[in-house]
């Protein structure tokens, strides 16, 4: 099916799942500066951050039988009360982490949403496309496997889950589909393809869908795009985290949080190779993305755009080269984030340490069950340091 306008009824919970890959930074960063925006025009974009990744977090992976399951469903509970007082405007929901959701996971969804107002929204990109950037996420996140051994495992190994088995899961686009189909009905599920080649596209979609006037959603100012590193910026995050792995330290947010942005930050120039798919991968993914097309057809959702498109194959793929190195700017910057990141974990411990002092001198009735709890959690992480030093 392919229909190029379509917009949704006020009232409509506009439920954008990703996945992951697939514009999701971008659209959600347009959708976040734009707020006062969409109000004036009766749709709120639910949650208080860029996306609603905590609610979807929540629900995806409650087990109601703990006590953390428990605060996740009321943090997920709270959320759909947000949306509940909405009323009759037009809402739109959009984090990629509804794509982890099992079937029963996305029944939940939709009924805590208001059951049948909820419209389901997937945006897909070719499959070849989401491999290298799926890759490098994975990276970002302390995976050691190099491109070569994470394509092998994801299209050579059956039963095609090692090392990462949340990725198919995610990007078996066909069973995503079916499985919110299944929970909303496949008259609610909306494909939206994605055009690289006219990034604004998307935008001008998700207005049509909220009735909403050209140009509300744009890219969001001061960036904000989750940047692919460079090949050669990927092998270095791939070899540090072997290093750490070999050494049993902790990536912590000195790389999570110093590293990798800093990295994102660096500004490759003209002829930097990046990563490239090796030929019989291409073609691995062209076949397995060719059955996903065919299975989303026989599924009967709404599509905008072309569907074929995410089975086409590349024109004149080349066979990966080993970088030669990294370059010396590339890598001053990965040195400066972790030296950053470090600096300033410090000072929040120091900061901490004092805040900590302060308490331990008040008498304890005068001291909140919030204070002591920090107390305890610090001297709990100082016997822990001495005691790995001392057995080292």
């Amino acid at each position: 099916m392919f229909e190029e306008r379509f917009t949704v009824a006020p009232g409509t919970r506009l439920l954008h799942i990703g996945p992951h890959k697939t514009g999701t930074t971008a659209l959600q960063g347009a959708f976040h500066q734009a707020r006062e925006e969409l109000a004036r025009h009766g749709v709120v974009y639910a949650g208080k951050g860029r996306q609603a990744k905590e609610p979807a977090a929540a629900i995806t992976t409650a087990d109601p039988l703990t006590g953390a399951g428990a605060a996740k469903k009321a943090l997920w509970d709270a959320f759909c009360a947000e949306v509940a007082e909405a009323g009759d405007r037009r809402v739109a929901i959009s984090s990629e982490f509804f794509s982890q959701a099992d079937a029963d996971a996305a029944q939940a969804v939709v009924k805590g949403l208001g059951g049948t107002g909820v419209q389901v929204v997937v945006t897909l990109r070719p499959l070849r496309k989401i491999l290298p950037s799926h890759w490098q996420q994975y990276v970002k996140h302390g995976l050691c496997e190099s491109y070569e051994e994470w394509l092998d495992g994801m299209l050579r190994r059956p039963p095609y889950d090692k090392p990462t088995p949340d990725f198919w899961h995610r990007h078996r686009h066909d069973t995503l589909l079916a499985r919110w189909a299944d929970a909303v009905g496949s008259d609610n599920v909306t494909v939206v393809v994605v055009n690289d080649a006219e990034p604004q596209r998307l935008f001008r979609v998700f207005e049509e869908l909220l009735g909403l006037p050209e140009g509300t959603l744009e890219p969001e100012e001061g960036g904000g795009a989750n940047r692919s590193l460079t090949r050669s910026q990927t092998e270095l995050l791939v070899r540090l985290n072997c290093r750490l792995r070999e050494l049993e330290l902790p990536r912590g947010k000195v790389v999570r949080e110093g590293v990798v942005p800093q990295m994102q930050a660096y500004k490759p120039r003209s002829g930097e190779p990046r990563i490239t798919t090796p030929a019989w991968a291409e073609t691995a993914a062209a076949e397995v993305a060719a059955e996903m097309v065919a299975n989303i057809s026989a599924l009967g959702v709404r599509v905008i755009g072309d569907l074929a498109s995410l089975a086409r194959r590349a024109d004149g793929t080349a066979e990966p080269a080993d970088p030669a190195g990294i370059p010396t700017a590339a890598a001053v910057e990965a040195v400066l984030g972790g030296i950053r990141a470090g600096s300033a974990l410090a000072s929040s411990r120091q900061t901490e340490r004092s805040q900590s002092d302060a308490i331990e001198d008040r008498p304890v009735r005068k001291v909140t069950a919030q204070d002591l709890l920090r107390v305890v959690a610090r001297r709990a992480r100082g016997r822990l340091r001495r005691r790995t030093r001392f057995s080292g």
